[in-house]
């Protein structure tokens, strides 16, 4: 892996965790105004698509890359759903889509560690 890729890999990470831990503060830095709404949540879904391109572009492989963006997807549209704050029409069918995704690209990485070995 270059120097360059590395470095940006882990800057898209580093943004992606302050993006699910202080997306208004980001949003403040970057915008020159605080996120609120439903603004917070797409934010949190930009920062986990971020520490899924750090991982699949440097850190790790595409299939772990897109494994971890699915799985962390999946798990916080089910958190969004499950407090009732954010609940659209498509929310649920979103993150049964990603939990079917989650369960084949996991499939996917045990056949290729099994293969690999």
């Amino acid at each position: 892996m270059s120097k360059v890729l590395g470095f940006a890999a882990i800057a898209e990470v580093a943004t992606g965790l302050a993006l699910l831990a202080i997306p208004s503060l980001v949003g403040q830095l970057l915008l020159g105004q605080q996120l609120a709404g439903v603004a917070i949540p797409v934010a949190r879904v930009t920062g986990i698509a971020l520490i899924a391109l750090g991982i699949a572009c440097g850190l790790a492989t595409p299939l772990m890359g897109m494994f971890a963006y699915s799985s962390a997807v999946t798990l916080y549209l089910a958190y969004l759903g499950s407090t009732g704050e954010f609940a659209g029409a498509l929310l649920w069918p979103a993150a049964m889509v990603h939990a079917f995704l989650s369960i084949l690209l996991g499939r996917a990485l045990l056949t290729t560690a099994a293969s690999s070995k």
